[in-house]
C-alpha cells in the first residue's frame, strides 16, 4: 500500500523551481523603476517647456529691437545744380531724399527748405506732404529760384539748405511714434560752370 502511494505521487511532480513567486523586494524594484522612468519625462517636459520659452523670450526681444524700434528718418539732398539764366537770375534743382529705415511707413507734413548765401535767404522750395514706405526711400526733384545774389555771376558761391520735417512712423497701423527728420546741407556752385562742389548733408 505504501509503495502504491509512493507511486501515485510520483505521477504528480511539484511545480517547477523556475516559478517562484514575486517577492517584496523585487516588486520594490520594479516600482522604483516605474517611477524613474516617470520622473525623467517630467524632466524632459520641463526641459521642453524651458526651450520653448527661452525661445520665445528670444523671439520677443529680437522683435523689440528690430521692428518695433523707431528711428528718425533722414533727408538729404543729391544731384545739386545751379544755373546762370544771365541778368542775374539763377535757378537751383536738386533731388530730396527721405530714407526710411523703420518697418513701418512715415508719414510727414509739408515743409519749406531755405537756402542761403552767407546770411542771407536766396530762395526756398517746397516740400510737399507725403509717405515714405517702409524702408524705403522717398524721392521729391524740386526747383528753386535764387534771387540777390547779383555780383556773382562768376566763381564759387557758397550755399546752405536747411528744412525739417515732422511726422509719425506707423506700425502694424496700430502703433504711432512722432519723429521729425532734419537737413542741414552745405555746398560751393560754381556759378561760371553751373557745378557744385563740396555737398555736404548731415
Amino acid at each position: 500500500m505504501a509503495e502504491k502511494y509512493q507511486q501515485q505521487a510520483q505521477g504528480y511532480p511539484l511545480a517547477p523551481a523556475s516559478i517562484v513567486p514575486r517577492s517584496d523586494e523585487e516588486y520594490g524594484n520594479n516600482y522604483q523603476s516605474d517611477e524613474q522612468i516617470k520622473k525623467k519625462k517630467r524632466m524632459k517636459c520641463f526641459a521642453y517647456i524651458a526651450a520653448f520659452a527661452v525661445f520665445q523670450t528670444i523671439i520677443i526681444l529680437v522683435f523689440a529691437l528690430t521692428v518695433m524700434r523707431v528711428k528718425s528718418p533722414k533727408v538729404r539732398l543729391a544731384d545739386v545744380v545751379v544755373t546762370n539764366n544771365g541778368n542775374g537770375n539763377f535757378r537751383f534743382t536738386a533731388r530730396v531724399s527721405i530714407k526710411n529705415n523703420n518697418f513701418g511707413r512715415y508719414n510727414y507734413d509739408g515743409s519749406i527748405a531755405t537756402i542761403r548765401a552767407g546770411n542771407n535767404v536766396v530762395g526756398q522750395f517746397v516740400i510737399p506732404d507725403s509717405r515714405a514706405r517702409a524702408r524705403s526711400t522717398k524721392k521729391i526733384y524740386v526747383i528753386a529760384d535764387l534771387t540777390n545774389v547779383s555780383g556773382t555771376n562768376s566763381g564759387p558761391l557758397a550755399l546752405s539748405v536747411d528744412t525739417a520735417l515732422r511726422g509719425k512712423v506707423e506700425l502694424m497701423k496700430v502703433i504711432k511714434r512722432k519723429k521729425s527728420a532734419e537737413m542741414s546741407c552745405t555746398m560751393t556752385a560754381n556759378l561760371s560752370t553751373n557745378t557744385v562742389q563740396d555737398l555736404r548733408c548731415k
